[in-house]
């Protein structure tokens, strides 16, 4: 590189990825249940599994992004989040960041995106993904899935991976101000004598995931804490639930269903806060918009209200900025948003206890 030229950063951005019209719904599905991170059965066993459970799941689906024009939305509200990013970053000129999208299940996929990323010869990499907390299902897949991608086509960059950023100070404030703003304008709608009831709602896993060491739902109960620590709501009413089960095994709970019967059976409003999703999609747009708000009409609860996920916005924009330059400035190759590991010893598929293993071999 020449002298003098601001180094080069790519800005790798992991998310889940969504079906791009009709006729991708049933190829998505296939792909998420293949990954060996979602469905955990002997590896013979997974692809005839895989394809059985879409097929199943296809109609359902479908019937849920028709809803929202026959697509997933992720996809732009993602390149928006990317434009914003780089936006912030390139301010103050000292480096050149672009922004890449790696979606996991949905095109534009790790491998097209790292060939992307090697076009483009950046000095440095940072894997930043688009969810808060880390799980072996969401980010520690998008984390494998980019090393074999890389691996395939020689892309050999020094790279920082941040595994997660359930209770950054930033980030939490920030989704504060979108609660505490929902919850004014809620209880302006209500009467002043119906209670109101935050459900803190995040992606529920099956239980067997975090009892074998998957840290994500310590992570949720953190991101909580953070951002209930930044709301000015006296005595809070709140609980922390779990929706979109999707197997029959037991998942970790209670779920937002459970949660919303037992609201009517109370007679309380309720404020659903979308804790694990910094971007709308179906989870958001139609089981909580949709489907649950009818539920809560049918049991007649008082009032339903939603805060809107973070999308682009500016306070949340500002904390992803925060946490790509600390992150690349700490010289590592794997961190949290405070630097060194975080999660409890008992959450063994915390990634930095992974990481040490070889080293602690040795």
């Amino acid at each position: 590189m020449c002298s003098g030229m601001p180094r080069r950063i790519a800005i790798v951005l992991l998310n889940l990825g969504g079906p791009d019209a009709p006729a991708s719904v049933r190829p998505f599905l296939e792909n998420l249940f293949s990954d060996p991170a979602i469905l955990r059965v002997p590896g013979f066993i997974r692809p005839w599994l895989a394809k059985f459970i879409a097929w199943r799941r296809t109609k359902p689906a479908l019937e849920n992004y028709m809803i929202l024009g026959g697509k997933s939305p992720l996809l732009e509200l993602t390149q928006e989040q990317g434009r914003s990013l780089d936006a912030v970053l390139n301010e103050g000129g000292e480096a050149e960041y672009r922004s890449f999208i790696a979606m996991r299940y949905w095109h534009p996929m790790s491998d097209e995106t790292a060939r992307h990323v090697q076009a483009w010869a950046p000095d440095e990499v940072l894997l930043l993904p688009l969810y808060p907390q880390f799980s072996t299902t969401t980010t520690g897949s998008s984390m494998v899935a980019w090393e074999e991608a890389c691996r395939a086509i020689g892309l050999d960059v020094p790279t920082t991976t941040l595994c997660c950023f359930h209770s950054d100070g930033a980030f939490a404030a920030a989704t504060a101000r979108m609660v505490q703003e929902a919850w004014e304008k809620a209880r302006a709608e209500l009467d002043p004598a119906v209670p109101l009831r935050v459900l803190w709602t995040a992606h529920g896993l099956p239980e067997s995931i975090v009892k074998s060491g998957d840290p994500y739902q310590w992570q949720v109960e953190q991101t909580v804490a953070a951002v209930t620590r930044h709301l000015d709501i006296p005595d809070m009413d709140a609980v922390t639930c779990y929706q979109s089960r999707v197997t029959p095994q037991k998942w970790i709970g209670p779920s937002t269903e459970d949660e919303i019967e037992r609201a009517a059976h109370d007679k309380v409003a309720i404020l659903l806060v979308p804790i694990a999703f910094v971007s709308e999609h179906s989870e958001t747009l139609v089981e909580l918009d949709v489907e649950y708000r009818e539920e809560a009409d049918k049991l007649g609860i008082p009032g339903y209200f939603r805060v809107p996920a973070q999308n682009s916005d500016a306070g949340f924009i500002a904390s992803l900025a925060d946490l790509a330059r600390g992150a690349l400035g700490g010289g590592r190759q794997l961190c949290s948003f405070a630097g060194a590991r975080q999660c409890p010893r008992q959450h063994g598929d915390c990634p930095h206890a992974k990481a040490r293993a070889p080293a602690l071999a040795a």
